[in-house]
C-alpha cells in the first residue's frame, strides 16, 4: 500500500473532513481514503457504462426512440462567383 502526505492543507478543509468523518463514524484517514476511492471509480467509468446508465435513466420514460424526428430540408445550393 502507498502512503500519501498532504502538506499545506487549509484548516477549513481539515475541519470539514474531520466533521464529515465523524458523521460517517470513521477516522479522517478512512474518510479521505473513501473520497479518493469513490472519485477514482467515477473517473474509470468507460463510455459503455455511461451509455447504459443514460439508457437506464430514460428507459422508463419510453427512451429516445419515441421522440419525434424534425423534418429537414435540403441545404440551398451555394452561389458561385466565378464564371
Amino acid at each position: 500500500m502507498a502512503t500519501l502526505t498532504i502538506r499545506n492543507l487549509d484548516d477549513k478543509i481539515r475541519d470539514f473532513l474531520r466533521q464529515r468523518a465523524a458523521k460517517h463514524g470513521r477516522s479522517m484517514e478512512a474518510e479521505v481514503r473513501s473520497i479518493l476511492e469513490a472519485t477514482a471509480a467515477q473517473q474509470q467509468m468507460n463510455p459503455g457504462q455511461i451509455a447504459r446508465k443514460i439508457h437506464k435513466r430514460f428507459a422508463d420514460l419510453g427512451g429516445v426512440e419515441t421522440l419525434p424526428t424534425p423534418k429537414t430540408e435540403p441545404l440551398p445550393v451555394p452561389i458561385k462567383f466565378d464564371a
